[in-house]
């Protein structure tokens, strides 16, 4: 077991707690809000639309998130890593993927609503279950094979120092490698695509405004666009760009907090938020498509 030495200890202990305070409530909150909202995409949608299966594969994102975080919390509640170089790997990979899959799966669920919206009809033979799942394995094999040298090099960074600290690097300076720069590229790319399309949809709905008995629905389907747009400025962006300032490492473990947020808010924003969610044969998509 290995202790963390901290400068200015009171105030980092106290740093420390409301991080602790931070993860525990993201673990306690995004775990059932997952649990359940996988369920009920399974159990209702089955796979048979584009948007429940990158909302499954979305459901599936947070879930891996919220499956590391009792150890974050029990690291920042101690100030004690007890369990070695390759845990601190798997859990550091896992905040990872949540953020370049989560942002992946909700560039995907703009891009369809966009197609639903502006393309119904040119667009059918592309928005296939069959498709969506080939671009949720692709997003998935993507991820999966960024994190073979990622893990590569943060293993010799965390042999280099000699001791297991796993979250916390004190004065050492970071891993740094052409890699870093993935996140930020990735994510800037995704949310130029969301920001594209939110303003393609809203265009297209601006025109059909007088269409009163779909009132309600042109809103819900902003309303997600806004939030998909909220997720990347908030939650995505911030942490993805501590890479390219160095100004901004003080507030690492800060970002990462906000960061873990994203996966508690998309239960709420994606799926409870919207009746197509709860309904069997009722889909998000059918409503899109008539628009």
């Amino acid at each position: 077991m290995f202790n963390v030495t901290l400068e200015n200890g009171t105030e980092l202990d106290k740093k420390n707690t409301v991080y602790a305070l931070v993860f525990g409530s993201v673990l306690a909150l995004g775990l059932p809000l997952n649990a359940v909202s996988l369920w009920i995409l399974l159990r209702c949608h089955s796979l048979k639309t584009p948007s429940a299966v990158f909302m499954v594969n979305l459901a599936i994102s947070d879930l891996l998130l919220v499956i590391s975080l009792p150890m974050r919390v029990y690291f920042y509640a101690t100030g004690t890593w007890p369990l070695g170089d390759l845990a601190c790997i798997c859990i550091t990979m896992f905040f990872r993927n949540n953020i370049r899959s989560s942002s992946i799966f909700i560039t995907f669920i703009s891009v369809d609503r966009l197609l639903a919206v502006v393309y119904p009809l040119r667009s059918r033979h592309l928005r296939t279950a069959c498709n969506a799942l080939k671009a949720a394995g692709l997003a998935w094999l993507f991820v999966f094979v960024v994190n073979v040298p990622e893990s590569v090099g943060f293993a010799r960074f965390l042999k280099g120092i000699n001791e297991s600290i796993c979250f916390e690097f004190g004065p050492r300076p970071l891993p740094t490698s052409p890699l870093v720069y993935l996140q930020p590229v990735l994510v800037f790319s995704l949310l130029a695509v969301n920001i594209v399309s939110t303003a393609l949809v809203s265009w297209t709905l601006r025109r059909r405004l007088n269409d009163s008995t779909r009132v309600r629905n042109k809103v819900n389907i902003m309303l997600l666009f806004a939030m998909n747009l909220m997720m990347f400025t908030v939650f995505f962006l911030p942490v993805s760009l501590f890479v390219l300032f160095k100004s901004w490492r003080p507030a690492l473990t800060s970002l990462i907090c906000l960061a873990s947020v994203n996966c508690c808010l998309d239960p709420l924003l994606y799926y409870f938020s919207f009746d197509g969610f709860w309904k069997g044969k009722e889909d998000v998509d059918s409503s899109a498509a008539r628009e």
